[in-house]
């Protein structure tokens, strides 16, 4: 019998991100591509493509679980299930000891508590502004003229912490060039950009707030500076995975694993029949 493999695809605003395990639950190959305006477009290039690098082909794919915002759009999947549930199942995967995960993407962040299991006990999400989320330092970052990859970086070269306090990105972009025209540093500035975001998120933490332990995916964990953010606020050590951006399909590609794995051999497609 063919070694069953399956697929995680994660549609998000910004990224699509395709993951594809074996059924020893390894990580075969993985991908991230740009959304752009066609999501079901970027679904499908991001496959082709994770395929291409895991010399895997399209038939012995055995399932796939798609999620995030555009889940709906993947025509090639077998099942769609949340993006919250994706990210808690791939956060627990990895770090089995995760109690409050933090998820910051490119246009939303969402704070989820999880019990041993992996399963999700609660979450809060913003996606209805930008502030808190990648698209927020992306602004910043082009009002200081720099590159966002620098920003982290400068974080820790601060001499003092500066209060961005403009809840909307428009008046914080403002905000920030007027910190600037006062004379501060742009390592302060960057700084107080960075403790900003950190605050709108953990806002997110609600009555349940900080259970330990905590890990932090998405985008903007890439971030050095948002984790040290993070880090100073909460007063912990915080777990980042070696690619925080791919979190929600690895969970969808677990999800797919356990599907595929109920399902009769006869009922797999033919592909992947006994033969």
């Amino acid at each position: 019998m063919t070694m069953r493999k399956v697929a995680g695809v994660d549609v998000g605003s910004v990224s699509t991100d395709v993951v594809i395990l074996n059924q020893d639950k390894e990580i075969v190959a993985y991908k991230v591509v740009h959304s752009g305006a066609n999501s079901q477009k970027a679904a499908e290039e991001a496959f082709r493509e994770a395929l291409a690098l895991g010399g895997v082909e399209r038939g012995e794919i055995a399932y796939v679980v798609s999620t995030g915002y555009g889940r709906n759009r993947v025509a090639f999947a077998n099942a769609n299930v949340t993006e919250i549930s994706c990210h808690a199942r791939g956060a627990h995967f990895l770090f089995p000891e995760t109690r409050t995960l933090i998820d910051v993407g490119g246009q939303d962040s969402k704070v989820v508590h999880l019990d041993e299991r992996g399963l999700v006990t609660s979450f809060a999400m913003n996606d209805k502004c930008a502030a808190g989320t990648g698209r927020f330092l992306e602004v910043m970052a082009r009002a200081l003229e720099l590159e966002l990859d620098s920003m982290g970086d400068l974080f820790f070269e601060a001499k003092k912490e500066l209060t961005v306090s403009s809840m909307c990105t428009v008046f914080a972009e403002s905000e920030v060039i007027s910190l600037l025209s006062q004379g501060n540093s742009r390592n302060d500035v960057v700084a107080g950009i960075h403790m900003s975001i950190a605050r709108r998120v953990i806002g997110l933490l609600g009555r349940h707030g900080l259970v330990e332990r905590l890990a932090f995916t998405g985008g903007v964990a890439k971030n050095r500076g948002a984790v040290g953010a993070f880090e100073s606020l909460l007063k912990t050590k915080i777990m980042v995975p070696e690619e925080p951006q791919i979190i929600g399909a690895l969970g969808a590609a677990l999800i797919a694993l356990e599907s595929c794995g109920e399902m009769p051999e006869k009922s797999l497609p033919r592909s992947v029949e006994r033969v």
